[in-house]
């Protein structure tokens, strides 16, 4: 089986692909269409984020068996169309999902603490102390919305903090002894934070509007490693100023290209971005949440065991 990959990734997973015996070609710099004129010589693609694989991609490419993408989601492909035709798709949130855990905390940590703020007067030559008083997690309910791979990783970070747990998800049946799993109505009655952890879909596409803020009994804190445009930033400003967000740590941004390499598909800074800028009490990353040394290789480990997994061990075979 011939497999080609049209992002780069760690080199664990073309040498673990080689070893079971797969052919692998490297078109890191290829446009789509360039790749399409070679789909007769590939079987399996494996993508990161650069392309989109719509309909058009998948009826030019008949020889398809298999999409594998280095990632948590698969929202860049044209999953139903796929699956119609009999290909298997393979992610790997299990390869990031610790790290999205230890980010998020470290996103909530630094909010209660006002470590950003905090550094950056210190770097200026200010001492200001009772301005940087923080605030404890013990005590405080947690909400995560989203209780798949990487909820469950977060509510499992959260066990050494003497905090209740809640989650909300679509799915039935998947709290745990981590996290107690509730209607949204009592979610929203009841919690201090909230942290979200679901693909992005029709139905979490601008999700946390204004309606759904609203909905909350109490201000509370949030926490966004899943994806950009799940939030409408334009009412989240509007919470924050009005109080009903405390503070916002956000990994990922609406307005981010799909590839997610880059922040804009323009050259300008929207308005609502900017004046979420302003806030000294949100914080900031490019989209890293799961981008670590350790996950890195995971992710490519995890999609090479996958694919074998499925289609077998070639070099076995031979032998």
């Amino acid at each position: 089986m011939t497999i080609l990959h049209a992002d780069s990734n760690h080199p664990l997973l073309i040498q673990q692909l080689e070893l079971a015996g797969y052919q692998n070609i490297e078109a890191y710099h290829r446009s789509m269409d360039d790749i399409l004129k070679d789909q007769h010589l590939f079987e399996g693609l494996v993508i990161r984020s650069r392309f989109d694989i719509d309909k058009n991609f998948l009826d030019a490419a008949p020889n398809l068996k298999f999409i594998a993408r280095v990632g948590a989601g698969l929202e860049s492909i044209d999953v139903d169309y796929a699956r119609k035709r009999g290909i298997a798709l393979f992610s790997a949130p299990e390869g990031n999902r610790n790290a999205v855990a230890e980010h998020s905390l470290g996103m909530l940590l630094s909010l209660f603490n006002k470590l950003n703020k905090a550094d950056r007067e210190v770097h200026k030559g200010f001492w200001n102390r009772e301005a940087n008083r923080g605030i404890e997690l013990d005590g405080k309910t947690v909400g995560i919305i989203g209780y798949g791979n990487m909820g469950k990783a977060f509510a499992k970070k959260l066990r050494g903090f003497d905090v209740r747990v809640l989650c909300y998800d679509i799915k039935e049946g998947v709290g745990d002894e981590n996290a107690k799993q509730v209607n949204l109505d009592v979610f929203k009655e009841q919690v201090d934070v909230v942290s979200l952890h679901t693909p992005w879909t029709p139905e979490t596409n601008k999700m946390i509007d204004a309606d759904f803020i609203n909905g909350f009994k109490n201000p509370f804190w949030f926490i966004n490693t899943a994806r950009g445009k799940s939030v409408v930033t334009e009412d989240l400003v509007s919470a924050m100023i009005e109080g009903k967000i405390l503070g916002a740590g956000l990994d990922v941004l609406e307005y981010e290209k799909s590839s997610f390499e880059n922040l804009f598909a323009e050259n300008h800074v929207p308005e609502p971005l900017q004046e979420l800028m302003f806030l000294e009490n949100v914080i900031f990353s490019p989209h890293v949440a799961g981008w670590t040394i350790e996950s890195h290789e995971k992710l490519a480990t995890t999609i090479a065991q996958k694919i074998i997994a499925e289609f077998g061990n070639f070099a076995e075979k031979k032998i």
